[in-house]
C-alpha cells in the first residue's frame, strides 16, 4: 500500500509543513500539491467546500506524493468513512471533547476487527494500491481538535487515547518453517493454525522472535 508520508514524520517526531484547501477549485488543488508540502487539508468544514467538490480535489492532490487530509464537517462516522473511500489519507475531526468522543473518531478510522469502518474503499484502494485493505488501519491518520473548555479539561485523556494496535491483528499471515525477514515475522501458538493467507492471531497470541521455539510457528506479516 502507498505509504502515508506525513503520518511516518510524525511518529519519528518530525515536523512537517501542511496548507489549508478552503476553495473548491481542483487546479489550486494540484498546483498546491506540486508545491513541494508535506500535506494538504481540504477544509469540508469551514471551506467553501462540499464532497462533490473534494472528488475532484483529492485526485489532483494525488499527482504528487503529498498526503491529502480531509477536515470533515461533524465527527460522524459515516461522513469520516465517506472521505476515506474517496481517498483522503486521514481526516481531521472537530470539536472533540471527551476521550469516547476521540475513539469514537479513530474506530470510524479503522476497518475490523479494531474499528468499526465499513468496508467500501471505492476511490482509496486504486490510490493507496494493492494491500489497501490489510495496512489502511496504520496508514489512516486521525487527528482531532481540541477547540471547547470541555476538551480542554479532557486533554489527557483524549490524547492518550489508543490508535490502532500492531499490524499482526489486521495483515494477513504466511506460514513457514523459519523466517526470511526477521523484522516482518511474528510467530503464533501450534495450537492456532490458520490457513495461508487468512487474518493473523489476536496480538496477545502472538511474540516478535527470531528464535525458533517449540509449539511456535512463523507468521509473515509482510
Amino acid at each position: 500500500m502507498r505509504k502515508n508520508l506525513s503520518l511516518a514524520k510524525w511518529r519519528r517526531g518530525e515536523p512537517s509543513i501542511g496548507a489549508w484547501l478552503s476553495l473548491a477549485n481542483t487546479h489550486t488543488a494540484e498546483l498546491m500539491a506540486n508545491a513541494g508540502f508535506d500535506w494538504l487539508c481540504v477544509d469540508l468544514q469551514h471551506g467553501l467546500i462540499d464532497y462533490g467538490d473534494l472528488r475532484h480535489m483529492l485526485p489532483a492532490i494525488s499527482t504528487t506524493e503529498t498526503t491529502p487530509l480531509v477536515r470533515v464537517t461533524i465527527n460522524a462516522p459515516a461522513e469520516i468513512m465517506k472521505v476515506l473511500d474517496a481517498g483522503a489519507m486521514g481526516v481531521i475531526v472537530p470539536l472533540v471533547n471527551t476521550a469516547e468522543e476521540a475513539a469514537a473518531a479513530v474506530s470510524a478510522c479503522r476497518y475490523p476487527p479494531v474499528g468499526t469502518r465499513s468496508f467500501g474503499p471505492a476511490r482509496a484502494a486504486l490510490y493507496g494500491g494493492r494491500g489497501y485493505v490489510a495496512e489502511a488501519n496504520d496508514e489512516i491518520a486521525c487527528i482531532v481538535m481540541i477547540e471547547t473548555e470541555a476538551g480542554l479539561r479532557n486533554l489527557e485523556a483524549i490524547v492518550t487515547t489508543p490508535g490502532p494496535p500492531t499490524s499482526p491483528t489486521r495483515s494477513a499471515c504466511r506460514r513457514a518453517a523459519t523466517p526470511t525477514t526477521p523484522s516482518t515475522w511474528r510467530r503464533w501458538p501450534a495450537s492456532w493454525p490458520p490457513a495461508s493467507g487468512t487474518a493473523c492471531p489476536p496480538a496477545s497470541t502472538l511474540a516478535a522472535s527470531t528464535t525458533p521455539a517449540a509449539g511456535w510457528r512463523w507468521a509473515s506479516t509482510s
